[in-house]
């Protein structure tokens, strides 16, 4: 018998895919405990360093990166860095501000795409936005979730860019949210100054739209074959 149930969905919204909530756990982990010290709470005095300290160890030096090219040697604590520094953050505002695209982003992508693909596109868009930081003449710390961040938003791009293939629609509009967002960061620059950490984005933008072509089965084939003509 129909109870007029069936189909029915007691959540008002989606879960996140777990491994979207197990980097925003471990990310905002990280810096509720350096806050906290920084307030005083735990740790006494010594622990106003902690953050200096954990960037220090941690977070992506381009000195460290240039120093590594110029002398063909790559310590394993120094390499470790392309994956520690997304969770080191300058404080709240800018690990709130990255979170907020990871969830929103790595909800989307995990949904469409698959649970894996978001720790694959997040930490592999980290990786290679800081190697292309790295190239960069500029002595700024590499710090954040943005990197990453910004790979699931090319990961979302992604999704929209192939979507609108299917039906027919406008593809480059797929490129609207970067294409504000990478304004949005000229603008403040031009206003208050920046660092070149901008480049770091956008090479994890573009790493998370290519990586998108291995972790989507088909992508790959059917962008052969678009470029055949076929």
């Amino acid at each position: 018998m129909d109870d007029g149930k069936q189909g029915y969905d007691p959540s008002p919204v989606n879960p996140l895919p777990p491994t979207v909530i197990g980097l925003f756990v471990f990310i905002f982990g990280v810096e509720a405990v350096l806050a906290g010290a920084e307030a005083g709470l735990y740790g006494g005095p010594q622990a106003i360093g902690w953050r200096i300290n954990l960037i220090r160890d941690y977070g992506f030096s381009p000195e460290v990166f240039q120093w590594m090219m110029q002398t063909g040697q790559w310590p394993f604590e120094h390499l470790l860095r392309l994956v520690t520094y997304p969770f080191l953050h300058a404080g709240f505002t800018q690990m709130l501000m990255g979170v907020v695209f990871l969830l929103a982003m790595g909800k989307m992508v995990g949904e469409v795409i698959g649970n894996l693909a978001v720790p694959i596109i997040f930490f592999g868009s980290s990786i290679i936005g800081a190697l292309i930081y790295g190239f960069v003449p500029e002595k700024s710390w590499l710090l954040g979730a943005f990197p990453g961040a910004y790979g699931l938003i090319g990961g979302f791009t992604f999704i929209l860019w192939a979507r609108a293939k299917v039906t027919g629609g406008n593809q480059t509009q797929a490129f609207s949210l970067i294409a504000l967002l990478m304004g949005v960061q000229l603008l403040f620059g031009l206003l208050f100054g920046s660092d070149n950490t901008w480049v770091a984005d956008l090479g994890g933008f573009v790493a998370g739209f290519a990586l998108c072509f291995v972790l989507v089965p088909g992508a790959r084939r059917a962008l052969l074959r678009r470029m055949r003509g076929d």
